[in-house]
């Protein structure tokens, strides 16, 4: 099989000597397919707080009624699944998010949803339990499967999996299987798979992967799937595939970002007969991260501050993300990190799987405190330690000039998870990276005040404001 199975397991940010990939698909299909879109320029319950009822808005299909749940008790779901609900995940009742979706989602006739929500308010555990209830235990075949963009993704996500079905006679697999070998007479038989297109695509075509029984179809972070730069030629051709193999089938779009044209795209890929969930912009810019921006001079003011304003001030601070835009810019302040005495760790796209994995294991267990990252980890990672997200280098497309706005929700959505404090600081050095600061600020309508780079005295306020110190 083509090289293009890895690469699909790797970041899609615009990385060094990364150049967008333009893979086969699926098997051939109509020419009728919509077209995607290109890049667009411009605590432990599941009860989130994260905002006022009334952000979310829904638009349903059809005819059929639906009440939001206030219990998951009120849902459709199996014994089994409850008691993975309640003692497994020590969900108390649905977040805003999964009162509005599950009902749509559950309630026969099973119609296609597309759902956008905040970073942290529950759209795992919608699309895991989703997968779970329909699956028939007594037919040992793939009956869901959910594509995600990273191989992090896939990891998280089957383990979400297996917990909330830990007492359900289900199972479940990803692509992210070291002892998965494809001999000639290797078959998936796990009834929910979890994986990266490209691995997805080599177990099809090799038949490895058989999803005629598939009757739910998930897409993690959506948005970035159907990009036209991304995913969105394949994953409009697996679509297409097996809709022809089952015209039933449910098609579920999660992200916490729709720019307007892959929303619009959305809609003709899942057609005029799907629900829809969704927080306007303006509501997604998270107000319970406190965002702020720092003048740097040079290059090298940027891990000053670093090393001299945020780290020795932040008494309280529990995990960090620094994302950087190269591998080069994370492997080097890794290194200056170290030599300071933090103990830190990276992590970029380029990396061995398995090291990848140790790598965040690590972080994940609070071995390490100090995560650098590439954005590989921007979408959909979850740590709740996570207190501080630092943008080191400032968010942009692949042409390395275009303000990369889903993603900079993304990376700040790292932090504040289920509604706990949070804090990201934007270092920003040049006229490049302010233009780019400014777009965002108008793009989401939120102010991102300023930090000098050498004011201690307002490091410590801000700080304070973000809960990370005493002050």
């Amino acid at each position: 099989m083509a090289s293009w199975a890895d690469s699909v397991d790797s970041p899609r940010a615009p990385e060094e000597n990364d150049t967008p990939a333009t893979p086969p698909g699926f098997e051939a299909t109509s020419t009728s397919e919509p077209q995607p879109p290109q890049s667009e320029a411009g605590p432990s319950n599941g009860a989130l707080e994260d905002g006022q009822q009334d952000d979310i808005k829904t638009v349903s299909a059809g005819d059929t009624p639906y009440t939001s749940a206030t219990s998951f008790d009120d849902l459709p779901l199996s014994e089994e699944l409850k008691k993975g609900i309640y003692t497994e995940m020590k969900f108390d009742k649905p977040s805003r998010i999964q009162a509005k979706s599950l009902p749509m989602i559950l309630t026969p006739p099973y119609r296609s949803l597309i759902a956008q929500a905040h970073n942290g308010s529950g759209k795992t555990t919608c699309f895991a339990l989703a997968m779970l209830s329909r699956v028939d235990p007594s037919l040992q075949c793939p009956q869901a499967l959910c594509v995600c963009p990273t191989r992090e993704l896939v990891v998280q996500n089957l383990h979400v999996v297996q917990r909330m079905g830990k007492f359900a006679s289900i199972t479940a697999t990803s692509t992210a299987r070291t002892d998965f070998h494809l001999s000639r007479n290797a078959r998936v038989t796990e009834q929910i798979v979890i994986g990266a297109h490209g691995t997805l695509k080599n177990w099809v075509s090799k038949r490895v992967l058989n999803t005629e029984r598939v009757a739910i179809l998930v897409f993690d972070e959506a948005d970035e799937m159907l990009k036209a730069d991304g995913f969105a030629s394949d994953s409009t051709r697996m679509i297409s595939s097996i809709r022809r193999q089952n015209p039933q089938l449910q098609l579920l779009l999660f992200s916490a970002t729709f720019n307007d044209d892959v929303k619009a795209f959305a809609q003709k890929v899942v057609g005029q007969d799907a629900n829809q969930v969704y927080v306007p912009r303006q509501e997604l810019s998270l107000d319970v991260i406190k965002q702020y921006w720092v003048n740097c001079p040079t290059a090298q003011h940027k891990t000053k501050v670093l090393k001299d304003m945020i780290f020795p001030l932040c008494e309280k601070l529990g995990q960090t993300i620094i994302f950087v835009r190269m591998r080069e810019t994370a492997r080097a302040l890794h290194a200056a990190m170290e030599t300071d005495g933090h103990r830190c760790t990276s992590i970029q796209g380029d990396m061995e799987k398995d090291a990848r994995d140790r790598v965040v294991a690590e972080f994940r267990d609070g071995a390490t405190k100090i995560l650098i990252s590439t954005d590989v980890l921007a979408r959909g990672f979850d740590v709740t330690q996570v207190t501080l997200v630092v943008n080191y280098d400032m968010p942009v497309e692949r042409d390395l000039r275009t303000p990369a706005f889903e993603t900079y929700l993304h990376r700040i959505g790292r932090s504040g998870r289920f509604g706990r404090k949070g804090a990201a600081f934007n270092f920003v050095c040049g006229d490049m990276e302010k233009r780019i600061l400014e777009e965002i600020h108008k793009y989401f309508n939120h102010e991102i005040p300023e930090v000098k780079h050498d004011d201690e005295d307002r490091f410590v306020e801000v700080l304070q404001e973000a809960g990370l110190t005493e002050g």
